[in-house]
């Protein structure tokens, strides 16, 4: 903080997480963090408190649960569904810990959790995937998997597994994504910047949901995998790529 900033961006769960051990002064503001309560960074969605607020990913309602019906539009017999996730984040530890317990007993299905916390993990990651046959992966997002989008595209297909992903740079050869509109959450962030250096406390600003989601489906990486993409699926899709 020697350079006394009047205000510091925070991309992701970990920087905000570190920013705000860092100080109580400087306003902070995040960005693509999914569960800023469950972090402690705020209080609440309406009231943040303290000197941080900003653009959560998170949206009412079971993520892991809709990404699993997806699925399972695209690959109607998966019953063992691999979830790929970054141990070192903390927002993944949560959904484990919280979410993905309650959506397997839900739906019946098995969600066994392979583990990736650097760039050489990914291919045992996959393997292991694979040796536990799971019938398909669910992608958790996070900075290592976006950093190495195309190396887990291709190995998603080296592996032979439909798998879906929370981001869009992921549609080129991955074959479906189902997530909020990251490019609209840094452009709404803006107006926060805008509002913090005029003046107003990131206590006053109440964290922002997303608006706007995109459902991708990528017909050609359908067709490798053997699968028929349905209709009731191609009709609610933002965008589907031949």
């Amino acid at each position: 903080m020697a350079l006394n900033p009047e205000l510091i961006i925070a991309s992701g769960p970990r920087p905000a997480v570190a920013l705000k051990s860092a100080t109580i002064t400087v306003p902070i503001l995040f960005v693509v963090v999914f569960d800023p309560v469950g972090l402690g960074l705020v209080q609440s969605l309406s009231r943040p408190g303290g000197n941080i607020t900003g653009l959560a990913t998170y949206a009412p309602g079971d993520w892991t649960a809709k990404r699993i019906e997806i699925l399972r539009e695209l690959a109607p017999g998966a019953s063992k569904i691999a979830i790929l996730a970054n141990p070192d984040n903390p927002i993944h530890r949560l959904l484990l810990a919280d979410e993905v317990p309650g959506t397997a007993r839900k739906l019946g299905v098995a969600l066994p959790v392979v583990e990736a916390t650097k760039a050489e993990e990914l291919d045992t990651a996959f393997a292991s995937a694979t040796a536990q046959r799971a019938d398909a992966i669910i992608i958790f997002g996070d900075t290592l998997t976006i950093r190495q989008a195309p190396r887990v595209v291709a190995l998603a297909a080296e592996h032979h597994l439909p798998a879906i992903y929370l981001f869009r740079q992921f549609a080129d050869g991955g074959l479906v994504v189902y997530g909020p509109d990251i490019l609209d959450l840094f452009r709404r962030a803006g107006s926060y910047v805008d509002k913090i250096l005029k003046g107003t406390k990131p206590s006053d600003l109440p964290v922002e949901q997303p608006t706007k989601f995109e459902l991708v489906v990528n017909i050609k990486t359908a067709k490798a995998l053997g699968l028929t993409v349905p209709a009731s699926l191609l009709v609610r899709a933002d965008e589907v790529i031949e």
